[in-house]
């Protein structure tokens, strides 16, 4: 059986590496009819779609080859044509491939020169492949175990030292931040003396603020590469939707933890924790890829094990300071 993860990563991580040069194109005035005729003539490396392009080769339009091959014999491909996706130069990244690959009306994206002419295209299996290696990519970065595709394999088939090594700097990442969380829980001492009974929904706030947080990077690690929002705008929704979900768990939180202790108090500051620190994950787990992608890597490095460190720090900062303000 061939090596799924070995294809992934072996897969070539520039466009270059995919295009197929030998493709069906046609002017906008050709029928459907002469257009079935040049396939059948001529040899391509892709069928995917016929191109249309004009006189100096731009690309206008693509025509899928299902409407190439049923549409009567006078409709000319200008008719029939759908609008191009977004055309990419051979030495773009995979990962534009692979955004590309969703905006386009056929199964293949068209590959351009500097001057815009159309010089070969991605077709569909070589997508299939390039959406695969992109998934498998993304989902070692937010986890921590590689920090590129090349590790990927070695993540999980190399020796017991390379996989050791290939998931030890975020956690050691990890790490710093625990101490950081324990010199924090430090400081609010005299409190926890005072209301030991604080300390045991720390697990709790910090589990809920992480799971939401997590639920926003999934969605932003995909959707920035193709969502053109302003960043306010994103940020709105997803404090909203936050604090929308944030308030629900505390509705549900307060009477349980009334009722299990008999002290509102303290359940208002389990409840109002809970609020504040889903929203802030929330905005949070926006923010970190965001601002990867604007310094122009992937957003998943902005994701995983780095959000979880500074969500944890910010989660039971949160939580002691309502506790102190309220309790005290």
């Amino acid at each position: 059986m061939p090596d799924a993860t070995a294809a992934v990563t072996s897969a070539p991580v520039n466009v270059g590496g995919w295009v197929v040069r030998r493709l069906p194109r046609a002017a906008p005035q050709t029928t459907a009819a002469a257009a079935r005729r040049e396939l059948m003539d001529t040899p391509h490396d892709a069928t995917d779609a016929v191109w249309v392009v004009d006189d100096a080769g731009r690309p206008l339009g693509v025509v899928g080859i299902g409407t190439v091959l049923t549409a009567t014999a006078e409709r000319t491909l200008g008719e029939l044509m759908a609008p191009v996706g977004d055309c990419i130069t051979a030495d773009a990244d995979r990962e534009t491939l692979a955004n590309a690959a969703l905006r386009q009306p056929v199964a293949a994206v068209p590959v351009v020169d500097a001057g815009g002419r159309l010089v070969g295209a991605v077709p569909s299996h070589a997508l299939l492949r390039v959406l695969r290696a992109e998934h498998v990519e993304d989902m070692n970065r937010l986890v921590g175990i590689a920090r590129n595709h090349h590790e990927a394999q070695a993540a999980l088939a190399g020796s017991v030292r390379r996989r050791a090594a290939g998931r030890l700097p975020w956690l050691l990442l990890g790490l710093a931040g625990s101490a950081q969380v324990t010199w924090l829980v430090s400081r609010f001492e005299g409190l926890l003396a005072e209301r030991v009974a604080v300390a045991f929904f720390v697990p709790a706030v910090v589990y809920l603020a992480d799971a939401i947080g997590t639920q926003t990077e999934a969605i932003a690690v995909r959707g920035l590469s193709f969502v053109r929002a302003p960043l306010g705008r994103l940020l709105g929704g997803e404090l909203a939707a936050g604090m929308l979900v944030g308030l629900t768990l505390a509705a549900f939180t307060l009477p349980a933890v009334w009722l299990a202790l008999g002290d509102v108090r303290l359940a208002s500051v389990v409840a109002l924790a809970v609020l504040t620190a889903g929203t802030v994950a929330s905005g949070l787990g926006l923010l970190l890829p965001w601002l990867f992608d604007r310094l122009g890597h992937d957003p998943a490095y902005g994701s995983g094990p780095l959000c979880t460190v500074v969500q944890d720090l910010l989660s039971v900062a949160v939580y002691f300071v309502i506790a102190r303000a309220l309790l005290a």
